[in-house]
């Protein structure tokens, strides 16, 4: 029988019936199996189903977790971990694949790309890339964005958006691979080339960076675990935001970053703030400055008053002085009177008390002759000298030193009496300069100047100011206060028509018919 009679005796089947049997064949050929292998690729699906790959360096297994299963599990499946899981073979017909249903899995240990990764971060934390103290704060509104990342992936797409929601701000893009051998050399010289850029130069210097990639395996972010990529974003001089992966996804460069944002959306609200909410913030601060300006404008004009109620009257306070000194001249003038008496008095009593010193010496002459005995020369001597003492004495007993001085006491009081009105007179001017100027600032507050640039400022009849008119009722009168006087109106109501303006009258008696606006 030849080749083609043995082709055309096969049976043909569908493509479905190929599939079903294949199925059929590897359910019942391995009904239970225990598989041993790295966790890569690992995702749960919003169903709750798990979808991960099973591999080890001789081939790859494609693995699914049904939802119910997945709740019992004594462990959390991770990227990286080594795990033995046991369940059936089964074939998926849409991709033509073969994969596992687990129903049980367990620790096995960790793989080793994540054991390398430990051992880099270890190394890497001990040299202090990832210390805190190391971390810059980011600009508040930068002038410029930089983004490393793939130019054709949604992530670029992403961090445009949401730039342009919050903040509009100009930036660069340096295109890299994210993953693949190149990826790191090209992230490296994209961080480097940044901050090589010249401060005025014709490519303006990001003032902060986002180094962005969408989510993977562990694999496919391995470039971002790379040593020179780590020390690349730590050696950056500009800061730098790591949006690598989802929110669950972990690098290397996420330590090393100054911020880590869990998506590349997260990293452009990072990067720049709401333009709404700092408007906001602005005009509140605009009112508390305003305010503040106020409450200062009312301390200065109360302690004016205050000031002003605190000043004498200058011509009275002339007086008073001039009174104090009269005053405290006269009692002066008493005591020296009086001193001077008291002195004039202890002299006389003194005088009266003691003998004329030549009463004194001609009795002691004539005592001394009358015993008959010669006078000593040393007798003499000690008669002139106390003569000599006596009439010093009667010298310095004279009224003529303190008549001088009470008259220096005088001129001294005179000359303060003049000194007074020209220092009364320089203290006014300082006061009158000072309040001057504070008049001058008061009329720069004053609301006037704001009538003066065509603002009107409404009152009802009764003079309260008015904030709006939505409140008030139809044929409310109101006045208006302008630059060069007031008017007195009276309101419409809500989407009357204007009233039109009549024309102008041919006669005076037309004129009288005329009704005013106002």
């Amino acid at each position: 029988m030849t080749a083609p009679e043995l082709t055309h005796n096969l049976p043909e089947l569908s493509v479905g019936q190929l599939s079903n049997a294949l199925q059929r064949t590897v359910e019942n050929a391995f009904p239970r199996v225990r598989v041993r292998g790295e966790i890569s690729g690992f995702k749960r699906a919003p169903s709750g189903h798990l979808y991960l790959t099973l591999k080890d360096p001789d081939a790859v297994l494609g693995a699914v977790c049904w939802k119910g299963v997945a709740a019992r599990l004594s462990i959390r499946p991770e990227d990286g971990m080594e795990v033995i899981a046991t369940g059936k073979l089964t074939t998926f017909a849409g991709q033509s694949k073969y994969q596992l249903v687990i129903d049980q899995m367990e620790l096995a240990g960790r793989g080793a790309l994540l054991a390398l990764i430990e051992e880099r971060k270890r190394r890497l934390a001990s040299e202090g890339l990832f210390e805190a103290a190391r971390k810059r704060p980011l600009p508040l509104l930068p002038r410029v964005i930089g983004v490393v990342t793939s130019p054709t992936g949604a992530v670029i797409r992403d961090i445009l958006h949401r730039l342009n929601d919050r903040f509009p701000r100009p930036v660069l893009v340096w295109p890299v691979l994210v993953q693949g051998e190149q990826a790191a050399a090209q992230i490296v010289a994209a961080i480097r080339g940044f901050n090589q850029l010249p401060d005025g130069g014709p490519i303006p210097r990001p003032d902060v960076l986002i180094v962005a990639r969408g989510g993977g395996s562990i694999e496919d972010l391995m470039a971002f675990n790379e040593e020179a990529v780590v020390r690349a974003a730590a050696a950056s001089a500009i800061p730098l935001i790591s949006a690598v992966g989802h929110e669950t996804d972990t690098t290397l460069i996420d330590f090393a970053s100054d911020r880590r944002a869990p998506t590349p959306t997260a990293a452009a609200e990072m990067a720049v703030p709401v333009r709404a909410e700092l408007r906001q913030a602005v005009r509140e601060r605009g009112q508390r400055l305003d305010q503040a300006a106020d409450r200062l404008l009312q301390d200065r004009n109360l302690r004016l008053d205050a000031l002003a109620r605190g000043l004498t009257d200058p011509r009275r306070a002339v007086a008073e002085a001039r009174q104090r000194l009269a005053d405290r001249d006269q009692r002066l003038q008493q005591a020296m009177r009086q001193r001077l008496a008291v002195q004039r008095a202890s002299v006389a009593t003194l005088g009266a008390r003691l003998p004329h010193p030549q009463a004194q010496i001609t009795l002691a002459r004539s005592r001394f002759v009358a015993e008959g005995k010669a006078l000593d020369q040393s007798v003499q001597r000690q008669v002139f000298v106390c003569g000599q003492r006596l009439d010093g004495l009667a010298a310095r007993l004279r009224v003529e030193p303190l008549r001088q001085e009470l008259g220096r006491q005088a001129q001294g009081l005179r000359q303060l009496a003049d000194r007074l009105p020209v220092a009364y007179a320089q203290m006014r001017r300082l006061r009158e300069d000072r309040l001057g100027g504070l008049g001058r600032l008061l009329e720069s507050y004053s609301y006037k100047g704001t009538l003066a640039r065509g603002f009107v400022v409404l009152r009802d009849e009764a003079g309260a100011l008015l904030s709006g008119l939505s409140a008030l009722p139809a044929g409310q009168r109101v006045v208006l206060e302008a630059q060069d006087g007031t008017r007195t109106a009276e309101l419409l109501g809500e989407g009357a028509p204007p009233p039109t303006r009549p024309a102008k009258p041919k006669s005076k008696a037309a004129a009288a018919t005329q009704e005013s606006l106002f």
